[in-house]
């Protein structure tokens, strides 16, 4: 994997945490960032796929099999409810 160094500046008690959490699982600090950052960045792709489609389909509508819409007098009206 061909990569791009990327500084970043962080608490030196975080650092040597995010160190000893990186070596406890068997890898690098900076792995285990890269890792992170490439979730984040697919997890945000997969949302705003989905929330294009979602998007598309409110624009599209729904069929509701409905014979017809009602009036805003039909709607409203309180008399034919008693």
């Amino acid at each position: 994997m061909s990569g791009t160094n990327i500084t970043i500046r962080v608490d030196a008690d975080l650092a040597r945490d995010a160190r000893v959490f990186a070596a406890r699982r068997g890898t690098s600090l900076s792995r285990l960032v890269a890792a992170q950052l490439e979730t984040l960045v697919r997890e945000d792709q997969v949302y705003a796929a989905a929330r294009r489609r979602a998007m598309a389909r409110l624009r599209k509508g729904y069929d509701m099999a409905g014979e017809r819409s009602l009036s805003r007098g039909e709607v409203h009206d309180r008399e034919g409810l008693r």
